[in-house]
């Protein structure tokens, strides 16, 4: 390690999908691309914001839409961030507590992780409720800034359940939320993994659906980086992506999900028993003690250009803002969005491999229902399939028809 050419450190959180720059520095990927990488652990995703804005850090793990609200200045102390690197797609989940789910069940919520019918119970048991004045159900999630946000709004709205006057929606760290649940304080959260598994194992509640389904082939969190620092250092940044793609393709590997459970399982990093790790990583998730479902893309490391920062994704991020009263709609605002994310660094860094790269920088985030194989340069590449459970398209060239359209929808 002396005679790294490249000192970076990176924040991250105790999630499993910090799992690519974990490994990137235990499998010895970024020592390999002459990178001295130094991982910190945070609590919370307000030090992830903070400590990159003073400089602790060059680069962290991220919620996927937070650089974007830091660049529309929706954030304090915020650095300008550039995304130029997805950590893999979905890892997600709702999970309820055990009364609420006993309560869907009597309104038909399935087994399956339908996204329609588990909501349309939940939507059934919120207008019970509302009928006999009980209090709104409080629902955790980890930032107002994240996917998993936006992600609960969109599907509660679907399903004919208004986010702001139907529910009450709390922020809490993700390592809080199986504990919140079990108390009583949380009758739901959406958060990434581990913690579902762990509200379900410590038998406080059960997985009620899953982001890959809500939202398919969708990303939940992202490489950012301090612009400037990334602008002053573009070598050692494309390095590091080089390192990141070398251990998305390592993480991806199920015969590797044994070891990379057991990395992530010590206390540097999530700090949890490597079993919480293993269903997320094998798609076999046991939604509740007795309920076993499989979901081949729960968590997608590299398959499906998993770690491209689409600008698509950026906009649709966006686009929920918008809707949820975040920021106001603007050419300007729509362009600071767009400009987060920095597949031109991604292309850079990774086309001396030979990765897969696809032909375009956007898409129509809905349009495949099945795997496709699209253009690309490099690697071949199969996308798909992806969308909205609610068979919704988001076309980036008509973002402005998009918004508009929502404003017409619950909320």
């Amino acid at each position: 390690m002396s005679e790294a050419r490249f000192e970076i450190s990176a924040g991250f959180l105790p999630l499993l999908d910090s799992a690519l720059l974990v490994a990137a520095r235990e499998k010895g990927f970024a020592a390999a691309e002459g990178i001295e990488l130094t991982l910190l652990r945070e609590t919370s995703w307000a030090n992830i914001r903070d400590r990159l804005a003073v400089g602790h850090f060059q680069v962290a793990h991220m919620l996927a839409p937070m650089p974007i609200a830091c660049n529309l200045g929706l954030t304090p102390l915020a650095a300008n961030t550039v995304v130029p690197m997805a950590l893999g797609l979905g890892g997600n989940a709702v999970t309820v507590s055990n009364a609420l789910w006993h309560d869907m069940a009597g309104h038909g919520a399935s087994d399956d992780l339908s996204p329609r019918a588990v909501g349309e119970a939940l939507r059934a048991v919120v207008a019970a409720r509302a009928r006999s004045n009980a209090s709104p159900l409080r629902l955790g999630v980890v930032h107002p800034h994240s996917g998993h946000n936006y992600e609960l709004r969109y599907w509660l709205a679907a399903c004919g359940i208004d986010p702001d006057r139907d529910v009450e929606i709390v922020i809490l760290p993700p390592p809080l939320m199986a504990d919140a649940l079990g108390s009583g304080a949380l009758d739901g959260f959406c958060a990434g993994e581990p913690w579902n598994t762990a509200a379900v194992l410590l038998g406080h509640g059960r997985i009620a659906t899953v982001k890959a389904k809500i939202w398919r082939s969708s990303p939940e969190k992202v490489l950012g980086a301090d612009a400037r620092w990334g602008e002053a250092n573009a070598e050692a940044l494309s390095a590091l992506l080089r390192a990141i793609h070398h251990a998305a393709q390592w993480c991806a590997e199920p015969a590797n999900h044994a070891e990379l459970a057991g990395i992530m399982s010590a206390p540097a990093y999530v700090g949890r028993p490597a079993g919480w790790m293993l269903p997320a990583l094998s798609g076999h998730l046991g939604t509740a003690v007795d309920s076993l479902v499989d979901v081949d893309d729960f968590f997608v490391p590299q398959a499906k250009a998993a770690t491209f920062p689409w600008k698509s994704h950026a906009l649709w991020f966006y686009s929920q803002m918008v809707r949820w009263g975040q920021v106001e709609h603007s050419a300007a605002n729509a362009a600071i969005a767009r400009d987060t994310y920095r597949p031109d660094l991604y292309r850079t860094a990774l086309k001396p491999l030979g990765a897969a790269l696809p032909g375009a920088n956007a898409k129509v985030e809905g349009a495949l229902p099945v795997p496709t194989p699209v253009g690309s340069a490099g690697a071949s590449l199969v996308l798909g399939p992806d969308g909205f459970f609610d068979g919704g398209l988001f076309d980036p060239d008509d973002l402005d028809g998009y918004i508009a359209a929502q404003r017409n929808v619950a909320g």
